[in-house]
């Protein structure tokens, strides 16, 4: 999810008890809920294909998810030891086992949100590199950012913890009902798409929607695209196909560069398109959740290789 969704939920959990727990809770889960997107920096110094092949992966982990938490508590209660050395002012007073309790649940909301969408997360880094897709919430989702936004505000003038609670609870009513249309959509779209049947099929969010679905489904040679609409009963129509153009030679191929070694780590439902240049191939990589590959995007990457691949 995006950093303010992560952001939203540090606050609420924050106003519905912690804060009143211990010093520096507030603090613990807020950067705690954004902590594993340190992982960006991969930024400064690669490009954006390396960003993908290391992003929500070992900084998003199990191993990361047991010792964050240890981290940011430390790092907090060295920072309150500093400003308490810096002014003769009482301060609040730190309970280490609670401040421990609010790092570790702010870490731990962070990969549960990234589950939540299409673009996934590595839960099991370094342990193995699978990716773990929940099809549930687009990456930015307004309605989750109202929701907690109200409750944070609404506790915070208030001085009560009920608010955020509350819509804490909503946001997770939701989320769990996104989820369940999502399986129904699968359910619905097996049932109702032509043949053949798919290897494969994704029945992920789309932007502002709640009652509609983007459906990719892998044929074996080609990608179906389409939509899922619940009115209330989920409806399937397919809205186009695309040829995938990967075979096991070009695969090979693409592997043995860092670029299209990294595109193929990150891809759910790569597609390829070729032109030859000279005695090399330019190869067009592209993943059908974030475009066709047809104009230029952060999800599509030219990678060359020898001619003899195709």
């Amino acid at each position: 999810m995006d950093n303010l969704t992560h952001s939203l939920v540090g606050l609420a959990l924050a106003h519905s008890g912690f804060k009143r727990r211990t010093a520096l809770a507030t603090a613990a889960l807020v950067i705690g809920a954004n902590l594993p997107d340190v992982d960006a920096l991969i930024y400064l110094v690669g490009d954006g294909t390396d960003a993908l092949a290391f992003r929500r992966g070992w900084t998003h982990g199990v191993l990361a998810m047991v010792l964050w938490p240890f981290v940011l508590t430390a790092a907090l209660l060295a920072w309150d030891r500093w400003r308490q050395g810096r002014t003769t002012l009482p301060r609040p007073l730190v309970d280490v086992r609670w401040l421990l309790a609010a790092a570790a649940i702010g870490i731990w909301s962070h990969p549960l949100l990234d589950w939540f969408n299409s673009y996934g997360v590595r839960l099991l880094m370094p342990l193995s590199p699978r990716w773990f897709y929940g099809d549930a919430l687009f990456i930015i989702d307004p309605w989750v950012w109202g929701a907690l936004a109200i409750g944070w505000i609404w506790s915070k003038r208030r001085g009560t913890a009920g608010a955020a609670r509350v819509t804490l609870a909503l946001a997770a009513i939701y989320v769990g009902g996104m989820i369940g249309l999502s399986r129904w959509g699968v359910t619905a779209v097996h049932a109702q798409a032509d043949p053949p049947p798919s290897t494969r099929t994704m029945v992920g969010p789309v932007p502002l929607w709640p009652n509609q679905r983007e459906v990719i489904r892998d044929l074996g040679d080609s990608l179906e695209t389409g939509r899922v609409r619940f009115d209330p009963a989920p409806t399937y129509t397919a809205t186009g196909r695309q040829a995938i153009g990967l075979d096991s030679a070009l695969v090979r191929a693409l592997t043995a560069t860092r670029r299209g070694a990294n595109f193929l780590t990150w891809s759910r439902f790569p597609v390829a398109t070729t032109e030859a240049v000279g005695d090399s191939l330019r190869v067009r990589l592209s993943d059908v959740r974030y475009g066709s590959g047809r104009s230029a995007s952060w999800a599509t990457v030219d990678v060359m290789v020898p001619r003899a691949a195709n």
